[in-house]
């Protein structure tokens, strides 16, 4: 059993082998992904020591204070968030042994392939195809809304493979090459000025079977471990005290005394203990992971963060005056990742009305909420033993 101790000391020992000073950054990583200190409490050999998750933190801390480099949590989110802890549950020997390093070091970024045109909130009615041809899949369809395509190396993707089923029922899982032929990829310009999102059509592309997550037609499953810790990872960040979204309006509150209303002061004191409530709640959902994997409060977590950064934004341009109205920077960029607080209050307003559509929109999750959190009765769903084939469309 490793205790924190032992943490500490093979931790201290991988310090000593290769000092952030002087070894580069990658093959730091590299080295700290071999020695078990990635994910702790990942299987031996898969950047893990089967230890406990909450001793992470006596790994990070030891790395920290050395000032060691890590792997810019913030660029490969979801592949750390996402595709990481489905590839661990579902992949194969050698699909974890060949995707999950380079995943970690940041050396290969990650997309989800999941939405569509004409499936977004209502995902499992999906219809991009996959056809089984000998050892390959051959994958035909459209996919939306994927952050990071421009940028990813590899995508985790689901497809209908037997249109005679339930749509929850036909679907399959699989690991996507971005670079292979047939896959194309466009940006999506947003509301900001900048595409971060893309569409991605696929035309012809062949995955192997060996890319397959799951068996053949048990994708929704899968996917309900990606959804599940996708929500966790955007809603149950850690951050500190009046950090994020609130702290810039706070900071503004503080900066700008001839701009303070008592009208203001009230919305901002709201909003502040909301943001601590969340803060707090997402700590307790943190420790709850430490037990297993990310259940449905996940959803009511992203909830709440699409809620309170649209409000605080809203607030931070009320504070600001007719200075909140500026937004300059509408240049077409294709941006690596979103930065909610190094940007200014114009852009943050724009940029968090996405926040309840990206990674379930918050009608859905209210769904989930009640059902599977307050126990409601379920909404009647008329279509969920008709063949996908059949349903309208």
């Amino acid at each position: 059993m490793t205790d924190a101790a032992a943490l500490q000391e093979r931790t201290r020992a991988l310090l000593a082998a290769h000092p952030p000073a002087t070894t580069d950054r990658l093959d730091f990583l590299r080295a700290r992904y071999d020695a078990g200190l990635a994910w702790v409490h990942y299987p031996v050999g898969l950047g893990g020591l089967d230890a406990p998750r909450s001793l992470q933190a006596v790994v990070d801390a030891e790395l920290a204070a050395a000032g060691a480099p890590d792997n810019d949590p913030r660029r490969i989110g979801i592949g750390l968030g996402m595709a990481a802890p489905t590839l661990l549950a579902y992949g194969s020997d050698e699909v974890r042994s060949r995707f999950l390093r380079p995943l970690w070091t940041g050396e290969e970024v990650w997309c989800q392939l999941f939405s569509e045109p004409g499936a977004g909130s209502d995902l499992a009615a999906l219809g991009t195809r996959a056809v089984r041809d000998g050892d390959d899949w051959v994958v035909d369809g459209q996919k939306v809304w994927t952050s990071s395509a421009h940028t990813a190396r590899w995508a985790i993707l689901i497809a209908r493979t037997d249109p005679d089923l339930p749509k929850h029922r036909g679907i399959t899982y699989f690991v996507c090459d971005m670079t292979d032929p047939g896959v194309e990829v466009r940006p999506l310009r947003q509301i900001t000025g900048e595409a971060e999102f893309n569409e991605v059509f696929l035309t012809g592309v062949r995955i192997p079977d060996a890319h397959r997550l799951g068996e053949t037609g048990d994708g929704w499953r899968v996917a309900q471990t990606t959804l599940m810790n996708e929500r966790v990872s955007i809603g149950g960040a850690r951050i500190p005290r009046e950090g994020g979204m609130i702290g810039k309006a706070a900071a503004v509150w503080r900066e700008r005394p001839a701009l303070r209303t008592h009208a203001l002061h009230r919305d901002l004191l709201a909003l502040w203990v909301d943001a601590e409530v969340a803060r707090l709640t997402g700590e307790r959902l943190r420790q709850q992971l430490v037990a297993g994997q990310p259940g449905p409060e996940g959803s009511a977590m992203k909830l709440g963060f699409a809620r309170l950064n649209q409000a605080i934004s809203g607030l931070e341009v009320e504070l600001l005056a007719e200075d909140g109205l500026v937004y300059d920077d509408w240049t077409m960029r294709r941006p690596e990742l979103v930065d909610f607080t190094g940007r200014d209050a114009g852009y943050r307003y724009l940029r968090s009305k996405g926040n309840s559509i990206e990674g379930g929109t918050t009608e859905v999750l209210l769904n989930i909420v009640a059902e599977r959190v307050l126990g409601l009765p379920p909404e009647p769903r008329n279509d969920k033993d008709v063949p996908w084939k059949d349903l309208a469309r």
